[in-house]
C-alpha cells in the first residue's frame, strides 16, 4: 500500500477510534447506562469511596473521553493509544463478569471468547492508527 493509502487508512481509523471512544465515555455519565455499568464490575473488584462502582465508571468514562480525543492530536497520539490499550485490559474483567451473567446482563453480555478477541482486534487497530 503506497504511503498515502495508509495514512489515509489511519486518519480514518483515529477519527472512527476518537468517535467510539468519545461517545462511549459520554454513556458513562448518563444515569442508566451508569447504573449498569456499574453493575458490571466484579463483585471482588468494588470498593467504597474512590472505588466504588460509580466512581469507577466515571473514572473510566473521563479515560475514553481523553483517549479518543488524545487520538487526533498528534502531540498525544502515543500516550492516548498506551492509554487506551490499558484501558481496554483494565475493564476486561468486567466484560468477562458480564459473559459469565448472561441472564443479569442480556444483550450486553457478549460471549467470552468473541469479546475477548474483538478487544485484541481494537487494540491492534489502536495501535496500528497510533504509528
Amino acid at each position: 500500500m503506497p504511503d498515502a493509502a495508509i495514512e489515509t487508512a489511519q486518519w480514518i481509523a483515529r477519527g472512527g477510534l476518537a468517535l467510539i471512544f468519545v461517545v462511549m465515555g459520554v454513556m458513562h455519565f448518563r444515569p442508566g447506562p451508569a447504573r449498569t455499568m456499574a453493575r458490571l464490575i466484579p463483585p471482588r473488584l468494588r470498593g467504597t469511596g474512590l472505588l466504588s462502582p460509580r466512581a469507577l465508571v466515571y473514572f473510566t468514562g473521563l479515560c475514553e473521553i481523553a483517549g479518543g480525543i488524545g487520538m487526533l492530536v498528534p502531540a498525544t497520539r502515543g500516550a492516548a493509544a498506551a492509554g487506551l490499550v490499558l484501558f481496554l485490559i483494565a475493564v476486561f474483567p468486567a466484560n468477562a463478569y458480564a459473559a459469565e451473567h448472561p441472564d443479569r446482563f442480556g444483550a450486553i453480555s457478549i460471549p467470552f471468547w468473541r469479546r475477548y478477541f474483538a478487544q485484541l482486534a481494537l487494540i491492534l487497530v489502536i495501535v496500528l492508527a497510533a504509528l
